[in-house]
């Protein structure tokens, strides 16, 4: 099934994904350094990490939904995705609630119940990644129809769309 939204050929989703998932777990790892003892500016990128990660999250999602919607009723692929869109809410509302504790405290650092919280989100956001490579790997969501080894360049017209005579 091909993706829906697309930006020069490639599907949008997967190229969003990347930087919140980056950013929530550099931001746990910095958090992690900061309670241990590292550098106290640690646990302010940590904040901005997550602040970043979630508006990226945000969009990702918005992303995402485009090619939800278009998966057929009833197909093993709608209930894998509609988990991986469930589990990447779940990560968003934790660190939402992370980040909203941090906007009006004190100190941007992260306690223990803080961190907590954070490691059961990027668990859950483990499990959705490997969710999300279900998806396209082993059903064949957001591929091109023309995917394959020696596909033409995505800048490419496929064949169906040349004009007659163009090589």
């Amino acid at each position: 099934m091909e993706s829906r939204l697309k930006v020069l050929g490639h599907p949008v989703h997967p190229m969003l994904v990347m930087f919140p998932v980056a950013l929530l777990v550099t931001a746990v790892l910095f958090d992690l350094v900061d309670t241990v003892g590292g550098p106290d500016f640690l646990a302010e990128v940590a904040y901005w990490n997550i602040t970043v990660g979630l508006i990226g999250g945000l969009l990702a999602a918005v992303a995402g939904s485009f090619d939800l919607l278009a998966i057929p009723t009833g197909t093993r692929a709608k209930r894998v995705g509609l988990l991986h869109a469930a589990a990447n809410v779940a990560v968003i509302l934790l660190f939402a609630a992370v980040w909203a504790v941090r906007l009006n405290a004190d100190s941007r650092a992260a306690g223990g119940a803080l961190i907590a919280i954070e490691l059961v989100a990027v668990a859950i956001l483990g499990i959705s990644a490997w969710l999300g490579g279900e998806l396209v790997d082993r059903l064949g969501v957001g591929v091109d129809r023309d995917a394959g080894l020696d596909a033409p360049s995505s800048l490419r017209p496929t064949t169906a769309t040349r004009r007659i005579g163009e090589v």
